[in-house]
């Protein structure tokens, strides 16, 4: 019984080394990727990405996704690319985040034509792997909040862009916890994805 109870503390012990060494990786691989806005070169990206974060019904986006599209829509009309592409979940009419989010965009002046939108973009993997099928984007700013930045840019890299990521972080948000602690298996998953 000793010997089993033994066998499972150092099993835990080795799976939690593993969990920490993939979090770590990520964090550290991408660092220096993640930047504020006036380390960004001017003019030369090729789209801004906007990652979908919910929405609160069909004309409201939720509080992070709100931040983000304004943190973006700054990044346009800084001059940092002429594309906004927003990438989120459109499975139904009773949910298009995409919708939502294009709304937004030109209700704060951001003219048609510049804005692109993927509706499968489900999750953060399937949002980088549309874009990269999409063929024109190769340098591209993304935009989320800092507890998902890293992996974001690690996706996105690992997949072969030149990508730069810029917190969307205003404010704080209602169960932060629970995303940080479900952030940390999805990084370990994602890594494993993009082998």
């Amino acid at each position: 019984m000793k010997k089993a109870v033994l066998i499972l503390i150092a099993a835990m012990a080795a799976l939690m080394l593993v969990f920490s060494a993939f979090n770590v990786f990520v964090l550290t691989k991408t660092d220096k990727y993640i930047l504020s806005a006036p380390e960004l070169d001017k003019a030369k990206y090729d789209c801004i990405l906007v990652l979908g974060a919910g929405i609160k019904d069909a004309e409201t986006p939720s509080d992070m996704l709100r931040d983000r599209l304004t943190t973006a829509i700054g990044l346009y009309k800084l001059g940092y690319s002429k594309t906004l592409l927003l990438s989120g979940d459109r499975s139904g009419d009773h949910y298009d985040e995409v919708a939502v989010m294009k709304k937004v965009c030109l209700e704060n002046g951001i003219p048609e034509e510049a804005i692109i939108c993927d509706g499968k973009g489900y999750s953060t993997y399937e949002s980088m792997d549309n874009t990269r099928n999409a063929g024109e984007y190769k340098r591209i700013i993304i935009v989320t909040q800092e507890y998902h930045l890293s992996r974001a840019v690690y996706i996105a890299r690992e997949m072969g862009f030149d990508a730069h990521g810029i917190c969307a972080d205003v404010r704080s948000y209602r169960g932060q916890l629970v995303r940080d602690v479900r952030e940390c298996f999805a990084r370990m998953k994602d890594v494993v994805k993009v082998m």
